[in-house]
């Protein structure tokens, strides 16, 4: 007798097969995609109507499966890559503080978009008028084909346009993505690991033979992907490890320490460790680009960010010195933070200063000039907020220096020694705890 069970599980097994084969068909046609496609591993969900992944697994309906791959296997083929394109670039895990649902049209115009221009047989197409419209128009805005850049422009559009968007570049589903803001310790683990695999892919892509025009758009978007950060993660990179006066629980037996008072009254067996080595923000400078390009109001949120970010105790020492330095073609103004009264005194009578053409140099020699002096007793590094193109530096600077853009920016123009991050305006408009400047 063959019984219901039977039957889910039968339907299980023949919706699996069709997805490895599947894989097997993306694998054969872009060898590169091995590692990642190994990553992903299947499990049947019913309560979807289509696929949906969390990153440890490809969750799919077995109906839509069976029926996809009787009906249109290519569209089977482009179904499984558009999940595992959504992965390598990281869409789940950069959506911060966008529009759930406008972030999930951006994501699936960008991976489609990818799709739609990789030139493979298992995956071919004939692209639409809608599409080809959508494409042209962000080929033409001169800002690059990625999610963040996408959701700007859906930001301009009706509700109306939006929906149509919605419909037409519709694939998989998003609820398994992370839906708060801040990440949780697993998801930060899932993303790493993506990146990773988004590395390789790139490095396996680049050792192959056979390209074509979409091969292009998925390294853009694995580089777009990389160099987008939280903020707040970011500033890790210019911590130094420096000794306070402060006890270390690590270090520090509390019962030995009342063992030796008990025993010997006023003789504790072990001394506490006084001293303990943290991560902290000693000396550093931040340079906002203050030519005619720039907005001052992103300026603003940029600086109140920053500065929510110090004044939180474990990330700015004591006995710190800040310079905010403002410059476009030349150095306009430097205020020195040594204290967090200072930073009320930015806050409440800060003036943006300059208008000028955007040249790095000047404040780069302005920083070098400090560090000769002793101005520094160690800086940790240089972070430049910028939104347009300038003239940098021919020479590596002796501290470590960050160009931080709102915008794409053009890869080439920024020196190899020079770390480069994509931030969104979101991040600097939203939940500033304290002043505004």
């Amino acid at each position: 007798m063959f019984h219901l069970s039977d039957e889910v599980q039968s339907r299980n097994v023949l919706a699996e097969r069709a997805l490895g084969l599947s894989r097997d068909e993306i694998y054969i046609d872009m060898p590169f995609f091995g590692t990642a496609l190994a990553n992903l591993r299947f499990k049947s969900n019913d309560a979807l109507v289509t696929c949906a992944t969390d990153g440890e697994f490809l969750y799919y309906h077995d109906e839509h499966i069976l029926r996809l791959f009787e009906d249109n296997p290519v569209y089977l083929n482009r179904l499984y890559l558009h999940s595992l394109l959504h992965l390598l670039f990281a869409h789940p895990w950069l959506r911060g503080d966008r529009d759930l649902w406008l972030w999930g049209i951006a994501c699936d115009i960008a991976v489609e978009y990818t799709i739609d221009h990789l030139e493979k047989q298992c995956i071919k197409r004939i692209i639409g008028l809608t599409r080809s419209t959508v494409y042209d128009q962000l080929l033409q805005s001169g800002r690059g084909i990625s999610a963040a850049v996408i959701y700007r422009e859906l930001q301009t559009n009706n509700d109306e346009k939006n929906n149509r968007l919605y419909r037409d570049f519709f694939s998989d589903d998003h609820a398994l993505w992370p839906q708060e803001k801040r990440l949780s310790e697993q998801q930060v683990m899932l993303r790493k690991k993506w990146q990773q695999t988004a590395e390789n892919t790139e490095e396996k892509k680049k050792q192959g033979r056979d390209s074509g025009s979409g091969d292009e758009s998925i390294s853009y978007q694995i580089r777009a992907a990389k160099s987008r950060r939280n903020y707040r993660d970011f500033l890790q990179q210019f911590m130094i490890r420096r000794e306070e006066m402060q006890i270390d629980p690590d270090e520090f037996d509390i019962g030995y320490y009342m063992y030796g008072l008990n025993l010997y009254k006023n003789m504790p067996l072990v001394e506490p460790v006084e001293t303990r080595e943290v991560n902290r923000i000693r000396d550093f400078c931040v340079v906002v680009d203050t030519s005619y390009s720039t907005s001052g109001e992103l300026i603003r949120n940029f600086l109140t960010e920053t500065f929510n970010l110090f004044r939180e105790r474990d990330n700015f020492f004591r006995n710190n010195r800040l310079h905010l330095i403002q410059a476009d073609d030349e150095v306009h103004d430097d205020i020195l933070i040594t204290c967090e009264s200072d930073i009320e005194n930015v806050f409440s009578n800060f003036e943006i200063k300059g208008g000028g053409n955007t040249d790095f140099r000047p404040a780069f020699t302005y920083v070098d000039e400090l560090a000769e002096s002793g101005a520094f007793e160690q800086l940790c590094g240089l972070l430049y907020f910028t939104d347009g193109l300038g003239i940098y530096p021919d020479r590596e600077p002796a501290y470590k220096t960050a160009f931080l853009f709102l915008d794409e920016y053009e890869n080439l123009s920024v020196p190899p020694w020079a770390i480069k991050i994509v931030l969104d305006e979101a991040e600097f408009s939203n939940n500033h705890e304290a002043n505004t400047l």
